[in-house]
């Protein structure tokens, strides 16, 4: 099969080309500023590229064309057509389908697939997951919306068929571990990506409202994520974060599977002791132990999700915790991008405010008394850029010394929003229309032993090299 994808570098798209291509399918694609890193992973394979929309693609005559949800039926401000390549796919009645649905119909048939969702840690937890079942020797197919440093790639199909664990088989379905997100599958097919999966094991890591360009309100994300619980079989789990009252809403509206609950005190997995270091509750007893380089009262909720998943394909918590312990995380989560003169630089994905806060927070834990945190962020996200949650951003920003955002392509006053924080030069927070004014700021204001982390869900104009080569200045 030929397929031809539009919007291939995004994270779920480039991830999906891979598993097309190891399939032995034909993959071509295109994309507007074809980009690394989705771009680099995608040549390496032998992935022919093409920068933008033409409708001279439509001669590549694919057997489908598959559409990721960047696309739309937008107009430019001269009346033509966004993406033409799509109209003409329209209007020639050509093969198309969303990325979702070719996934589901060409990968996932007659497997078990394992698929965590939520609005945080989506990415961070798949990996863990992906990791112990690996390290079980399970060797799962996954797609993870992020690099998992462990395996140095974010999409395989793994074993065919699933070998027999140590104590026992464990059937005979191979295992697909997925990245569940519940934003919209494409502009023809506004249900969330999630609920083409049909999960046998569902993680609902949380819930919160996101996603203000496509959602009204978190009613309207329960409802989807309703419908996700609605795809498991009865044979199946949904592993729900215990402390999530909106998750508890979305069990109460009815849940036709077996539940396993994590984090809550009562719950069926807890954990006892700081996130580094902790001991693992089942029902109450410690089963495992993880000890890890991870931070954050966020991750070790998300290492209790993985470990509950994995208990119900047969990984014992005791071995699920012992793989964490060799778990190296995800690219672009809190990883150190270099140290100068005393001051190391952090890229993060954090672009929700409680993303941001828990990443700061989980940051401020390890570090020694009076060393300072400069938290340098841009609200990206369409969320973000349409203010929704501007007035969170004094909260989600207390665990940072000082807090610089970039306010490029807002239509919203930043200084206002952090008016509480004390905004200007000398005062606990700064703003900059563009990345040379917010290099200029932070490297001015940074001091050896600083910690500056750099939170986006984009590429940031290269600020954490930039950052890097100022401080060496």
């Amino acid at each position: 099969m030929h397929i031809h994808i539009l919007g291939i570098c995004g994270t779920f798209m480039g991830g999906l080309a891979a598993l097309a291509r190891e399939a032995g399918h034909r993959v071509t694609g295109c994309d507007a500023g074809v980009y690394p890193p989705m771009s680099d992973q995608l040549r390496a394979l032998g992935i022919e590229l093409i920068e933008g929309y033409g409708t001279d693609q439509l001669d590549l005559a694919p057997d489908v064309f598959v559409v990721g949800n960047v696309v739309s039926r937008a107009r430019l401000p001269d009346g033509s057509p966004k993406y033409p390549l799509m109209e003409a796919i329209l209007d020639a009645g050509a093969p198309y389908t969303s990325g979702p649905q070719w996934l589901a119909e060409q990968v996932l048939q007659g497997r078990h697939v394992l698929a965590v969702a939520g609005t945080h840690g989506k990415t961070t937890t798949t990996s863990m997951l992906a990791w112990i079942l690996e390290s079980a020797g399970q060797q799962p197919g996954f797609l993870i919306g992020g690099v998992p440093l462990n395996f140095g790639l974010s999409a395989r199909l793994g074993a065919a068929a699933r070998p027999h664990a140590a104590d026992g088989p464990l059937g005979a379905s191979p295992l697909f571990v997925i990245e569940a997100d519940e934003y919209d599958t494409a502009f023809f097919d506004k249900r969330s990506k999630f609920v083409h999966y049909r999960p046998r094991t569902a993680v609902l890591n949380n819930l919160e409202f996101d996603h203000a360009d496509i959602f009204d309100d978190l009613a309207a994300i329960e409802r989807q994520f309703h419908h996700l619980v609605r795809t498991v079989p009865p044979s199946g789990r949904v592993v729900v974060n215990g402390l999530e009252e909106s998750l508890a809403r979305v069990l109460h509206a009815g849940c036709w599977s077996s539940v396993s609950s994590f984090g809550a005190a009562v719950g069926d997995f807890a954990a006892v002791g700081e996130p580094q270091a902790f001991d693992v509750l089942h029902q109450g007893r410690a089963v495992a132990r993880v000890e890890w380089s991870l931070t954050g009262v966020h991750n070790q909720l998300n290492a209790l999700a993985a470990i509950a998943a994995a208990q119900h394909v047969g990984v014992v918590p005791e071995q699920a915790a012992r793989a964490l312990g060799s778990f190296q995380n995800v690219k672009r989560r809190m990883e150190l991008r270099g140290t100068v003169n005393g001051v190391a630089v952090y890229d993060d994905f954090a672009h929700h405010p409680t993303a941001l806060r828990t990443t700061l927070d989980g940051l401020r834990r390890t570090l020694p008394a009076g060393a300072r945190i400069l938290a340098v962020f841009e609200p990206r996200s369409n969320t973000m850029k349409l203010g929704a949650m501007k007035s969170q951003l004094p909260w989600a920003l207390e665990s940072a010394d000082l807090a610089f955002c970039h306010t490029a392509g807002l239509d919203w006053d930043a200084a206002e929003a952090l008016a509480p924080l004390g905004v200007g030069p000398g005062q606990r927070a700064q703003t900059a229309p563009d990345i040379d004014t917010l290099v200029a700021q932070v490297s001015a204001a940074a001091r050896p032993g600083d910690h500056i982390v750099c939170m986006s869900n984009g590429g940031f104009g290269g600020v954490h090299a930039r950052l890097l080569q100022a401080l060496a200045r």
